[in-house]
């Protein structure tokens, strides 16, 4: 399947960034709570130009958000599964349908579009193998144009990050 647009990745294009700006996206990584004033010590400059740089990366979409790790077994969504997903139609039109219909389940925590055998890898999170069991057959298999889905479900989290390391 080709590529299907997303408005987000047609976003401004920031000139390359310095040292100064990688330094400070691994504070940011690290800890997104920390405070400017932390961030200008570390980097050592004053306030105003950190300030003025991470703005500029929220406006470019350098930073695209700030989020919080949860641990998903402690609010009751300790199943996670990994959904690959192959439409009937590759159209822009039924793929662009699809990508509307999977934003619209909170249940899909993330949603890649991929090359080889599948179009799509879901993250779904649910609290057990039985609500696991109602998404898949009354909620994600009935999304129009849907082809095959192959579950495999997740034993065990090695690793869980969101930092990039320069």
């Amino acid at each position: 399947m080709k590529k299907v647009e997303n408005k987000e990745q047609n976003a401004v294009i920031m000139p390359s960034l310095d040292k100064t700006d990688l330094a400070i996206l691994k504070l940011l990584q690290e800890n997104a709570r920390i405070t400017v004033k932390e961030i200008s010590e570390k980097v050592h400059l004053s306030t105003t130009p950190v300030h003025e740089r991470i703005k500029r990366m929220e406006q470019t979409g350098v930073i695209k958000q700030y989020a919080t790790l949860v641990d998903y077994a402690k609010v009751k969504k300790g199943l996670m599964v990994i959904c690959y997903v192959s439409l009937k139609e590759h159209s822009k039109n039924a793929g662009l349908k699809f990508i509307k219909s999977i934003n619209a389940l909170h249940e899909v925590i993330e949603c890649y579009n991929i090359s080889g055998e599948f179009d799509f890898m879901l993250k779904v999170v649910e609290e057990n193998m039985d609500s696991y069991y109602d998404f898949h057959v009354n909620r994600l298999s009935l999304i129009e144009n849907m082809g095959n889905i192959q579950s495999v479900f997740v034993m065990g989290v090695i690793k869980q990050t969101h930092q990039l390391v320069w």
